[in-house]
């Protein structure tokens, strides 16, 4: 066993691999909706538990020709109450509202804010750039009708983790280049995916370590952004854009994640472009340690330290 890990994360580790045992293997193969019920089926149980927010309940926005799904969490209050539109992790291919829901609850209560949570369409039957497109409708909707929904549409945070924060930078530079800007007041990026470049160190050394594999990332950047020309896209590896005028972003990197470096790299290069940036590095975590909460300190403090951040960014209790 890697001396880094933390024991806590290390028994969080060993507990979903004997879960996962128990179910047949999730292979990475076409068609791919047994893949997602599998892993709907290890990672929704994790969700159970947590505070409860005043109001969570489903609503349902009309975007792009179809009707998405949007878990709401609103805080004690009448409002408005600022917003953290937060975008799910799964490598664009799955994980969901449900995998989710905990930690919109955690950030919902611990800041003070209302979290919304929208089921964006997943890849493989997606590609790029439908699911970007989608949660920038959601916003846009957010930010000129939420009042409806007792929402400050001034005081909006972006969020997301893994593929969830590459969505969420992606769409604060097309916010940011669009013909009507919406004013952001920060992002909040977990162990993001920011380029689809596979030869930094860490990808060697985490290769197949861990969940996320070097496998699984060709994987995911295949099926997302099947022609090869899209994934150098700005919006698509938001480390290759020009990142000026991005509002301040909070940085949570997991440290034996095969996606480190390209987090040290997105830091670096956001520095650079002058954007107000506060980093923390998790030791001994790995990518996706935040489904461990109430299990792994780690991911209760990545949450907490959030909180205070977004306090501080949204003006909330």
């Amino acid at each position: 066993m890697d001396p880094r890990l933390d024991p806590e994360m290390a028994a969080f580790n060993a507990m979903m691999e004997q879960r996962a045992a128990a179910l047949p293997p999730i292979c990475l193969e076409l068609p791919f909706d047994r893949p997602r019920a599998l892993t709907e089926a290890l990672n929704v149980p994790l969700s159970a538990g947590g505070p409860a927010p005043a109001v969570s309940e489903d609503r349902w926005l009309p975007v792009r020709g179809r009707r998405i799904q949007c878990r709401v969490h609103l805080p004690a209050g009448p409002g408005p109450h600022p917003v953290l539109l937060y975008l799910h992790g799964g490598g664009w291919v799955w994980n969901s509202i449900d995998t989710h829901d905990r930690l919109m609850r955690e950030y919902a209560v611990a800041a003070g804010c209302a979290v919304i949570g929208p089921d964006y369409a997943l890849s493989p039957e997606a590609v790029f750039p439908q699911a970007l497109e989608e949660c920038e409708a959601v916003l846009r909707w957010i930010a000129a009708e939420g009042a409806a929904w007792g929402l400050d549409p001034g005081r909006i945070v972006v969020g997301g983790d893994s593929a969830g924060a590459n969505l969420a930078t992606g769409l604060a530079l097309s916010l940011r280049d669009g013909g009507a800007p919406v004013p952001l007041r920060g992002l909040l990026l977990n162990y993001g995916v920011y380029d689809c470049r596979f030869d930094r160190p860490s990808y060697r050394e985490f290769a197949t370590s861990y969940g996320l594999t070097e496998e699984r990332m060709r994987f995911y950047w295949s099926v997302y952004a099947p022609r090869p020309s899209d994934r150098l896209n700005p919006v698509a590896a938001p480390i290759r854009a020009d990142l000026r005028g991005l509002p301040p972003c909070l940085m949570h990197i997991a440290e034996l994640d095969v996606l480190v470096d390209e987090n040290h790299a997105m830091a670096a290069r956001l520095q650079a472009s002058g954007v107000p940036l506060e980093t923390a590095l998790f030791p001994g975590t790995v990518h996706g340690f935040l489904r461990a909460l109430g299990h792994v300190g780690a991911a209760d403090r990545s949450v907490a330290t959030a909180a205070a951040w977004l306090c501080a960014r949204l003006g909330s209790a």
